[in-house]
C-alpha cells in the first residue's frame, strides 16, 4: 500500500495514466491525492473528471481555482474564458453528477498518520494547520449545502478583502478563505495577498514574498503539499513544502510524489 500525490492535472489525462501505470498504482490498495485543478486548459477535462471520480475512496481531492471556476460556469454565474476547456463537461449527460461530486471535495486535507497536509495554493502564514482546517470547513459546508452553494459561487469571485480578520463575515469571509487556499502565491508577513505577480519567487513584489517563505509562519513545521504555482517548476526553497505543479498543461511535465519516501515520478507533456 502506498500514497501518492499529484500536482495540477488540468485535464491532461494521458500523462496521468502513464504515470499511474509506471508506479503500478492499484486503487484497491493505494491512494492518490490530487492537489486541485483537476480540469481546464488541458484536452481531456471531462475524461479526467470521470476518471478521478471513478477511483472512489482511492482518490483524495482538494479543489483548485479552476475547479471552483468551472462550478460557477456550470451554474451560469461566470462566462467561459479564452482557453477554457470545460464546455464538454457542461454538455455531458452526467454534468450535474460531476458537479455534485466536485462540491463534496475539500479545500484542505490533513492526514495525521502520514503527517501531511494538502492544499491547492497554500496555507496563509498566520494560520496553523488546525486553524486552516477549521476555516476550510466553513467553505466546504457552504459548497455542500443545497440551499447555500449557489449564492456562494455567485459571490466567490474578487480579490477583496486581501487580508484575514476574525471579524469578517458573510461573502467577504468566505472569499478570502477561498482565495488563500486556491489562489495565493505571494503575501506579506500579515498574510495580505498580492494577486498580480505569477512569476517565480525571485520576482516577488516589494513587501511580499512566497507564502511558504514568510518568517514565523505558523505551519512551518508541518509538511504541506501544494500545486497552483507552475513557475516554481516543482521547487520550493523551504523545508516541509512540496510543490507539485510542474506545468503539465503549459508544456512542462506532470509530477507524482510517493508520500512514504518522497520519491518523485514525472512524465513530459507534449
Amino acid at each position: 500500500m502506498a500514497t501518492y500525490a499529484v500536482g495540477d492535472i488540468q485535464g491532461c489525462l494521458e500523462p496521468l495514466l502513464h504515470l499511474l501505470e509506471q508506479i503500478g498504482f492499484d486503487p484497491k490498495v493505494d491512494k492518490l491525492w490530487v492537489a486541485g485543478d483537476l480540469i481546464n486548459r488541458g484536452p481531456q477535462s471531462l475524461e479526467t473528471l470521470r476518471f478521478i471520480r471513478s477511483l472512489g475512496d482511492a482518490a483524495v481531492v482538494v479543489l483548485g481555482n479552476h475547479d471552483l471556476s468551472f462550478l460557477a460556469v456550470a451554474e451560469g454565474f461566470q462566462p467561459m474564458r479564452d482557453g477554457d476547456t470545460v464546455e464538454e463537461i457542461i454538455r455531458a449527460s452526467d454534468c450535474e453528477e460531476l458537479c455534485h461530486w466536485l462540491r463534496q471535495q475539500k479545500l484542505v486535507h490533513h492526514d495525521e498518520a502520514l503527517a501531511y497536509t494538502m492544499v491547492h495554493a497554500g496555507i496563509p502564514p498566520q494560520w496553523s494547520i488546525k486553524k486552516a482546517l477549521r476555516r476550510s470547513a466553513e467553505v466546504e459546508d457552504v459548497l455542500q449545502d443545497e440551499e447555500r452553494y449557489q449564492d456562494f459561487l455567485l459571490n466567490m469571485f474578487g480579490s477583496e478583502p486581501r487580508v484575514w480578520h476574525k471579524n469578517l463575515k458573510g461573502h467577504d469571509r468566505l472569499r478570502i478563505i477561498t482565495n488563500y487556499f486556491t489562489r495565493m502565491r505571494f503575501c506579506d508577513n500579515d498574510g495580505q495577498l498580492e494577486f498580480q505577480a505569477k512569476s517565480g519567487p525571485d520576482a516577488a513584489p516589494k513587501g511580499f514574498g512566497p507564502w511558504y517563505k514568510i518568517k514565523q509562519r505558523k505551519a512551518s513545521n508541518d509538511r504541506i503539499i501544494f500545486g497552483h504555482w507552475a513557475a516554481l517548476q516543482g521547487h520550493a526553497d523551504a523545508e516541509n513544502v512540496f510543490a507539485l505543479d510542474t506545468g503539465c498543461v503549459w508544456g512542462g511535465s506532470l509530477t507524482i510524489m510517493c508520500l512514504e519516501d518522497q520519491t518523485l515520478y514525472s512524465c513530459a507533456c507534449d
